[in-house]
């Protein structure tokens, strides 16, 4: 509709299947799924539900009428009533038992645990794939020799595969991380209004026991191992600001990724794929921008702010539960979802086919060398017999020379040449080019590019094999 603001994390940025899951249909039939995981167990535990009720329950879990929904909200002003309502409507014999001994948030955070769940599974999912290209490009470039940079000023030597595991490493920290909350994470389970269990007691007439067993075999139908132990009315909102932490965290890896991505290609020496009909300005016909690195830090820098979010809204629940966490997390939790989804897609479809371009990085290497290999010149004139100091003056005033050469006149760096010609360094240009052999300035970044794909990546990647290869509804 064109006259109706949309989210642009919708339109523009996330994918099928994260939309699908923070959408009102999955929602509210998550709703009914956690409504019938409590009247099961109410049975199983000896409370009167017949099969005939549950039946009913399970055949109209999808069937959603969303305009009776809204009618009766409308009338009541509680959406948990009106989709209790609803619920009846469908299946009349189970109204009087449906939301039995529950709370609002009984539905509400189940299920919102249960989409954060689903949501970080999806998450996972990508940053694996992400890492798997990633291990890809560096396996590739292992060895060829890049200028490393300190300040953004030329520093040492090294290769472009040992680069791509410093983004690597990264997306292995998060995907640590992911694992680690999604190890975490429970339900709320049934715990009543304030979390004290009272109405379950009182449905089981004071059976302690068995209040305790519904708790388990909610959490169990639902899909968790367990549930938080204590709650008030709300699971703990600390849990918020640990998940939106951890997607802020991605939001960090693809940032600094996709900087570097963008001051490569400012550079020529990598750029990320450009469509055959792609416009890269409407005024400049020859631009090739970087449009999807652009794209991912804008996205990242709204989704690292998130946990902030989840901090103000944990730090203001009084007692056991106010309502101003619910209008915040309605937008919070669903967004940043949508943005990480989309900044991992963006990195995926830029690591899908990146352009390297190793006759410029060999340019810009050849032009920087000559001052980084002034230290191999000077323990070299050194074994030939030379006073350490009177060679490093020496050196340091030819390299002064040059640069000033290179910066004021725009010329070729000659430093080689000023050397080879002083009598003070006794070196011709044949023997100083040996000691420029770049394989001499990498050090061991190939082989440490070896060790961490063998020894970190490949066994996150093999836990995650079934997870490899999927499709991706990448949209840049």
């Amino acid at each position: 509709m064109t006259d109706t603001y949309a989210s642009p994390l919708v339109e523009r940025v996330a994918t099928k299947d994260m939309i699908a899951l923070w959408s009102p249909r999955k929602k509210f039939s998550t709703w009914r799924r956690c409504w019938v995981a409590l009247a099961e167990a109410e049975q199983e535990l000896g409370l009167p539900i017949t099969d005939e009720q549950l039946d009913e329950m399970r055949a109209h879990v999808d069937d959603i009428d969303f305009e009776a929904a809204r009618k009766f909200e409308e009338e009541l002003r509680h959406d948990v009533m009106a989709h209790i309502h609803a619920y009846g409507v469908v299946a009349p014999r189970a109204k009087p038992i449906i939301h039995l001994g529950a709370t609002s948030c009984y539905v509400g955070d189940n299920t919102d645990l249960i989409l954060i769940r689903e949501g970080l599974e999806l998450i996972l999912g990508k940053a694996v794939n992400v890492l798997s290209r990633l291990a890809e490009f560096a396996r590739q470039w292992r060895d060829l020799p890049t200028l490393g940079y300190t300040h953004y000023q030329p520093a040492q030597v090294v290769t472009l595969g040992k680069r791509a595991c410093l983004w690597a490493q990264d997306i292995l920290m998060d995907i640590e991380a992911l694992e680690q909350v999604l190890g975490n994470l429970r339900c709320r389970g049934v715990k009543g209004t304030t979390g004290t269990q009272a109405s379950f007691l009182a449905l089981f007439d004071g059976d302690s026991e068995k209040v305790r067993q519904l708790d388990r075999r909610v959490a169990e139908k639902l899909g968790f191992r367990q549930s938080y132990p204590v709650t008030g009315q709300t699971y703990p909102r600390k849990v918020d600001t640990q998940v939106l932490s951890v997607l802020a965290g991605i939001g960090e890896s693809v940032h600094k990724f996709a900087t570097d991505m963008r001051l490569l290609q400012n550079l020529k020496e990598l750029e990320e794929p450009f469509g055959e009909k792609q416009v890269g300005s409407s005024a400049m016909a020859y631009k090739r921008n970087p449009m999807r690195c652009e794209r991912a830090c804008a996205l990242a820098r709204f989704l690292m702010v998130s946990p902030l979010h989840g901090s103000f809204t944990t730090a203001v629940q009084w007692f056991e539960r106010t309502l101003d966490d619910s209008a915040i997390r309605r937008l919070s939790l669903p967004e940043a979802f949508l943005a990480c989804d989309g900044i991992l897609n963006l990195y995926l479809s830029v690591m899908e086919n990146p352009a390297v371009y190793p006759k410029v990085i060999e340019k810009h290497l050849k032009s920087e060398l000559p001052f980084m290999a002034t230290e191999n010149i000077l323990m070299a004139c050194v074994k030939r017999g030379g006073d350490r100091q009177e060679v490093h003056e020496v050196i340091r005033g030819h390299a002064q020379a040059a640069a000033a050469r290179v910066k004021l006149e725009g010329a070729d760096n000659d430093l080689l040449e000023r050397l080879a010609a002083d009598s003070a360094i006794g070196m011709t240009r044949a023997e100083i080019d040996q000691v420029l052999d770049v394989r001499q300035f990498v050090g061991r970044a190939p082989q440490q590019v070896d060790e961490f794909l063998r020894e970190d990546v490949a066994p996150v990647l093999e836990r995650h094999r079934d997870r490899l290869g999927a499709a991706s509804d990448v949209r840049v």
